[in-house]
């Protein structure tokens, strides 16, 4: 942390760093914003647990999605432990993720937002939520 910045405006720093790593693609950037053992509650799906871990899925992210994050709204309490995000996702779905409908190229606008934990200068967790059901409508038309 910056010792000019409060906890609240190093919290905003460190996820502005975060979703600009996303949008850039910078997988290296986004993993140096997170905690060794970050916990990744992902959508409609388990908890996960570390840095490889997180690792593993945006590698399966990557394969089957391309995304950018736009409208983005970063808000963080005042101590600088909690954080939220909320933004518009615009994708494509790239390839046929198991479960999900087949993938033809598909693009998609999809709100969705994260509820994030903070600790130490890290993002120790994130729990992720967008609304299956409308993105699934989105791609299968």
């Amino acid at each position: 942390m910056n010792p000019d910045q409060t906890p609240r405006e190093a919290a905003l720093a460190l996820l502005t760093r975060y979703y600009a790593a996303f949008n850039a693609g910078d997988w290296a950037g986004m993993l140096d914003c997170l905690a060794d053992d970050v916990a990744h509650d992902v959508n409609q799906g388990a908890r996960q647990v570390g840095k490889p871990a997180f690792a593993a899925f945006m590698g399966h992210m990557e394969r089957c999605y391309r995304e950018r994050l736009e409208d983005m709204v970063l808000m963080a309490s005042d101590d600088g432990t909690r954080g939220a995000a909320e933004f518009v996702v615009h994708g494509q779905y790239l390839a046929t993720d198991e479960g999900l409908p087949e993938a033809t190229g598909q693009t998609y606008v999809l709100p969705a937002g994260a509820f994030i934990g903070l600790a130490d200068g890290r993002i120790s967790r994130l729990t992720m939520y967008y609304n299956l059901a409308d993105w699934e409508a989105q791609v299968i038309g």
